[in-house]
């Protein structure tokens, strides 16, 4: 049978509930932090490595937790040769999610 890796890039403010989620079903996963791009947001990149079989599993209970939510934010407007701060809506939260091939597994 063969392996998947799957990369889930989850909203902090939603990553205990999604490891929690996918610890209950027997799943393990190791947890990086990293930042987003956009608005420099935190975020928690998880690594799961699944059988091929279980991968639709996985993402159905990151899904559950990964919730994706809208949020003001301030962004820099010029505006007569000033600049000042508008409001802007943003969509938050959520999941990217990656699977990849895994040529080999060892477990030392």
């Amino acid at each position: 049978m063969s392996m998947k890796l799957i990369i889930a890039i989850v909203h902090s403010d939603d990553a205990q509930a999604v490891i929690t989620e996918i610890s209950r079903a027997g799943f393990s996963a190791t947890k990086l932090s990293t930042t987003g791009g956009f608005m420099r947001a935190g975020n928690t990149t998880l690594l799961i490595g699944v059988e091929d079989t279980q991968v639709d599993e996985v993402i159905d209970l990151i899904g559950k937790k990964a919730h994706s939510h809208k949020q003001v934010v301030s962004a820099p407007a010029a505006s007569e040769g000033a600049v000042k701060s508008v409001p802007l809506e943003v969509k938050v939260g959520g999941a990217t999610v990656f699977v990849v091939d895994v040529d080999k597994f060892v477990k030392l």
